[in-house]
């Protein structure tokens, strides 16, 4: 028996079209669930489905996580075409580096409502009998070192992520009764498509120092896709209102 077995369960991806969220997809549908993928970036979600090819099926759902409200017919839809849920991947997320003395109101509100809000729209909506396979529970929140960590610029993003692992220790304990466990995984810097285009604007000396943070090197998507499938499986059964740091050892430095 396979304790990672993800075989008849149904699973909504948000933030699947690329990085940590297309490598999630990717391993989740190859321990045998069925998928909801979500992404504002429509081609690039049709572009993963394409990539999945035969298995469990996968349905793509175009959508704008910053729009809370619609959350909940969102869900509706997955479950709809695809069943109820019997867990939910949040790596959807808006990552920026400004200074406090330019950050703007509209700014961080759009930071936190994606980041933060949206996730705990889901989580709520997960609660619900209509949505909820009744087994098999599990939420999983991609957070950040930057919410255990400071960080020069980072203060909206930072603000967001150490809000998500305390919103989500709270949610794991309101859940726990109906077995739906909730927990948060803390990357550090993950060599997603977005960091590489970051990574073009540093010169040799501050790419080294950055990746000198991590004592194991800069992380790739599949690193954290693997934390989320042991949360996700049988394996992270007694796993709940946690934070997992994978980190390539950034925060023991």
């Amino acid at each position: 028996m396979n304790p990672m077995d993800l075989r008849g369960r149904h699973i909504l991806v948000t933030g699947a079209s690329s990085g940590i969220g297309r490598s999630v997809a990717i391993l989740l549908h190859r321990l045998g669930a069925r998928l909801s993928l979500v992404d504002r970036d429509e081609p690039g979600l049709a572009a993963v489905c394409a990539e999945l090819g035969a298995g469990e099926p996968t349905i793509p759902h175009g959508a704008d996580l910053s729009a809370i409200e619609a959350i909940p017919d969102l869900v509706g839809r997955c479950v709809e075409s695809s069943g109820r849920l019997h867990g939910v991947v949040h790596c959807a997320g808006i990552q920026a580096i400004v200074p406090v003395r330019t950050l703007q109101i509209e700014g961080w509100r759009k930071i936190f409502a994606v980041n933060t809000e949206a996730a705990l729209m889901l989580g709520k909506t997960m609660s619900s009998k209509k949505v909820y396979a009744g087994e098999h529970g599990s939420i999983v929140f991609i957070s950040s070192v930057m919410g255990l960590a400071g960080s020069v610029g980072a203060i909206a993003y930072s603000m967001s992520k150490a809000a998500l692992d305390g919103m989500a220790r709270s949610l794991s304990l309101e859940l726990a009764p109906r077995q739906i466990r909730v927990n948060s995984i803390a990357p550090g810097f993950v060599r997603t498509p977005l960091f590489e285009e970051t990574e073009k604007l540093w010169d040799e000396e501050a790419r080294k120092a950055v990746e000198d943070l991590h004592p194991l090197g800069f992380g790739r998507p599949e690193d954290v896709a693997n934390a989320v499938a042991f949360l996700m499986a049988d394996t992270g059964r007694w796993i709940t209102g946690s934070v997992m740091v994978v980190d390539g050892g950034y925060l023991a430095r």
